[in-house]
């Protein structure tokens, strides 16, 4: 009995100390959890936390093979379930994910959480009919939960019912409601009443969302400005010549990169319609492969990202490489030749991306600052983003994205390929037919018809992109340019971002990069 206590006293105190720093220390609680599984083999909280910290790692097939263990049983822990469920989803298998979920909701229907995520994974599989269903049943479950209106909303294609409206009206009337509901609400508001064409009401619903949401998300533009003109003074031509023919010799990786919402969705539809081209996801393994460099904020006598890059050898920046790929071979089902990684922020990291994957194709989808700004303030990001909640600081971002993306162009001459969205709406088979030429790709029919194409899609856009293309969006900002204000994108700048003012009218040019 001494021993078993001793054990169970050693077992929670660890488990203690690696929830404390799971989100600090991965690789920390991992082994701390290792260390509880070796004393007790089916404990499923040390599972759990091994499970996340591998996931926070990039390491989703190790937490799959740390939680099936415990996911057999009819009985298993719904933790366990729920875990493995995002797991699976993460490396791509939706259906999967989704059969992990309704499990826990056969044994738990009252849990609206789970079936918000379950509707998420449906969503994913563009079956939205179901996707809505299960937003409302979680609504019916937890009518405060403002999430389940947002994913509604979020659906895009989808109107609210006039009760809908009222009950989101009535849930914002109460001063309990708590401050992320409270967003969630005025966003799905701001989309029911943008539907019904009140765009007064539905402009003063999206600024008190994005207020709110700022007042406890505060953007610090001077930072975001610092860590740029670092990346600038880092990644010189200079640079790049230093290290020309290092780096992993692949060439299967396409990059899409960009301003949020800028129509890079489409553009990976678009690719992955090819044969020989699969879909991945947002993947984070650009970022945090930086993020092992050292951190982003320059501290003295410390390496830090991005100027620890410089002193990489070819072996290292080699090694880098490979290991992207190793991660990000974790999402590919297919075993088709090339790969899509559908992260828009890796435009911060063109230049890493250059030295470790030289061969990558870099593609920028460049949209028209007025409709990306709007398009933005109108969107409720999971999580991050802090400079997408406020109209100012959205063009601020643009205009920094812009200025460093020509940097890229500047020193690395005809790496970046641009894709004008505007361009591609007007004018889809001539633009995708460059931009496959540019992949090096075979033009093929099925990318004109990308609607068509089944496969899992995670981001905001997935409904849009089940359709043919469409110029709705274009003008989507054009109704609410009462309470916008003016753009202030100045002359080199607005050349950069593709628009030119010319009088009383703006045009798309190619000027430029």
């Amino acid at each position: 009995m001494a021993k078993q206590i001793s054990v169970a006293a050693i077992a929670s105190s660890a488990l203690a100390r690696a929830a404390r720093v799971l989100t600090t220390n991965p690789p920390v609680a991992a082994a701390l959890a290792r260390e509880v599984l070796k004393l007790q083999l089916e404990n499923p909280d040390a599972t759990l936390i091994l499970a996340k910290a591998l996931r926070a790692e990039g390491h989703f097939y190790g937490a799959i093979a740390a939680l099936k263990p415990l996911s057999q049983s009819d009985a298993a822990d719904i933790r366990i379930l729920i875990e493995l469920g995002g797991a699976l989803d993460a490396i791509g298998e939706t259906s999967r994910a989704g059969a992990c979920y309704r499990r826990v909701l056969q044994r738990h229907p009252e849990l609206a959480n789970v079936w918000l995520v379950y509707g998420h994974v449906l969503k994913t599989l563009g079956k939205q009919r179901e996707a809505l269903a299960a937003y409302r049943e979680a609504i019916a479950r937890q009518p405060s939960l403002g999430e389940g209106y947002w994913s509604i909303a979020n659906l895009k294609t989808v109107a609210f019912t006039p009760d809908e409206i009222t009950a989101m009206r009535e849930q914002l009337a109460k001063p309990e409601l708590p401050p992320a509901e409270r967003v969630n609400f005025e966003f799905a508001l701001g989309k029911a009443l943008e539907d019904v064409r009140d765009y007064a009401d539905s402009f003063a619903h999206y600024e008190r969302a994005n207020a709110l949401h700022r007042a406890s998300h505060p953007y610090d533009h001077a930072r975001t400005q610092g860590f740029f003109a670092r990346l600038k003074a880092t990644f010189t031509s200079e640079l790049f010549a230093q290290h020309k023919g290092a780096g992993s010799p692949a060439h299967d990786p396409i990059f899409v990169v960009g301003m949020l919402r800028s129509g890079s969705t489409l553009v990976e539809q678009i690719l992955a319609s090819h044969s020989a081209v699969e879909a991945t996801s947002e993947l984070h393994h650009i970022a945090q492969l930086a993020h092992g460099l050292g951190p982003w904020e320059k501290q003295n006598g410390k390496r830090s990202y991005p100027e620890a890059v410089a002193a990489l050898s070819p072996g290292e920046l080699k090694a880098l490489g490979e290991r992207y790929l190793a991660r990000a071979k974790q999402h590919r089902r297919l075993g088709r030749p090339y790969f899509i990684d559908k992260m828009p922020n890796n435009f911060v990291h063109i230049g890493f991306i250059q030295l470790i994957l030289p061969h990558a194709k870099i593609i920028d989808v460049r949209r028209d600052p007025r409709a990306c700004r709007w398009s933005c303030f109108t969107q409720h990001f999971a999580r991050g983003m802090p400079y997408l909640y406020s109209l100012e600081d959205i063009e601020r971002y643009y205009a920094d994205y812009a200025d460093l993306v020509a940097h890229y162009d500047a020193v690395l001459p005809e790496r970046v390929y641009r894709v004008r969205y505007e361009d591609l709406v007007a004018n889809p088979e001539a633009e995708i037919r460059r931009l496959l030429s540019h992949c090096g790709l075979p033009f093929e029919e099925n990318c004109l018809a990308f609607h068509r194409t089944a496969r899992a899609v995670h981001t905001p856009s997935s409904e849009q992109v089940r359709q043919p293309i469409f110029k709705d969006s274009l003008d989507r900002w054009r109704p609410y340019q009462p309470w916008l204000p003016p753009l202030r994108l100045g002359g080199n700048l607005a050349c950069r971002t593709g628009v030119v003012r010319q009088a009383t009218r703006t045009t798309f040019t190619r000027c430029g990069g």
